[in-house]
């Protein structure tokens, strides 16, 4: 074997460890940097806008990041103060009534053997007990974690801030990369908004229907304060790591606890199959009409990107598959003119 040959062969190993080395690093922050390179997507048009008028890129992106934050804060704020003040209420009332009686009062009016239905109040505590006692595990385990998700945010600040005030520069960089032909770089970046655009959109879009759909069955069934439990709902929806369930599941829990059994049925079966279930029907849907890809691919990379990365998944899922697809295509579509130009 040739010397040049050897040191090619140590370049590439080299080059393939640091490659290794990077991606370690970025590993356990990778989800943060992806939200804020979507945050930074988003926001571009108001960082250009905002850009022409003050003749900086760095204030720009500085004001935008800091008025982006402050609804974010202020709405994730608003939502977490609302559901906590929630597991707090059923916590105490679960702490001073006894709730094994209140299901042995209610039960047999639906249950005649007074055996069966004692036996089936007792199991409902304990299922009740156990859904709060792991309901404050986790509230516990997200506060013991917080110098970790205080890193992730911190990460995703800066990948937001530096992609609004360098993003031109970066996709400068990857196009001379890249190499492609001037007109394939076009398609793959129209294709690319499209894709990106319609994930997007649908999320927003479908939070929306969510939340109005819980708040019409909050007000059927005659529970308070239902504005602020739609606009809640709304927001919940659309935030992939905290969907729709976590406003009417502790309300249905509180439902069943203060004896509104009738309710309490009513929003679980509602909850599951309308509010809960419209998610995953229509964003298959409206991406695929959007994009035109295939309703099934959409689907499985929603199902997909759940099962391996989390609720991350039902938004991630679909880009990449989506992106996939879109880089095939232009391999093809380039493929396929060389070959008609070397004929």
């Amino acid at each position: 074997m040739k010397d040049k040959n050897i040191k090619d062969i140590i370049n590439y190993i080299l080059v393939a460890i640091l490659f290794i080395l990077a991606f370690l690093i970025i590993y356990k922050v990778i989800f943060a940097i992806i939200y804020g390179l979507l945050l930074a997507y988003i926001s571009y048009p108001l960082h250009k806008w905002l850009s022409n008028k003050t003749k900086s890129k760095f204030l720009s992106a500085f004001f935008v990041c800091v008025f982006v934050f402050a609804i974010l804060l202020t709405l994730i704020i608003i939502s977490i103060g609302t559901l906590f003040k929630q597991i707090i209420d059923i916590y105490l009332f679960f702490q001073k009534t006894d709730i094994t009686k209140i299901f042995k009062e209610i039960l047999p009016e639906f249950i005649s053997s007074s055996e069966i239905s004692e036996n089936v109040a007792s199991y409902l505590s304990s299922y009740v007990s156990n859904i709060l006692a792991s309901s404050l595990k986790q509230i516990n385990e997200y506060f013991s974690n917080l110098p970790n998700l205080l890193i992730q945010l911190a990460v995703l600040i800066f990948t937001f801030f530096f992609s609004l005030k360098d993003g031109d520069v970066a996709i400068d960089y990857l196009k001379s990369i890249a190499n492609f032909k001037k007109e394939t770089e076009e398609k793959f970046l129209k294709s690319f908004k499209e894709v990106t655009n319609s994930v997007l959109i649908g999320q927003i879009f479908v939070g929306i229907i969510q939340g109005i759909a819980a708040g019409i069955g909050f007000f059927i069934l005659g529970i308070q304060n239902v504005t602020l439990l739609t606009i809640l709902t709304i927001i919940a929806s659309m935030i992939p790591l905290i969907g729709a369930w976590i406003v009417w599941v502790p309300i249905d829990v509180y439902l069943f606890l203060t004896g509104r059994i009738a309710e309490g049925f009513g929003l679980l079966i509602y909850g599951t199959l309308v509010v809960s279930l419209l998610d995953n029907i229509l964003k298959p849907v409206i991406v695929s009409k959007r994009t035109k890809i295939n309703t099934g691919i959409v689907t499985i990379g929603m199902l997909g990107g759940y099962l391996l990365i989390g609720f991350t998944g039902f938004i991630l899922g679909p880009l990449i598959l989506s992106y996939v697809l879109l880089v095939l295509e232009i391999y093809k579509k380039d493929n396929y003119e060389e070959k008609k130009e070397v004929s």
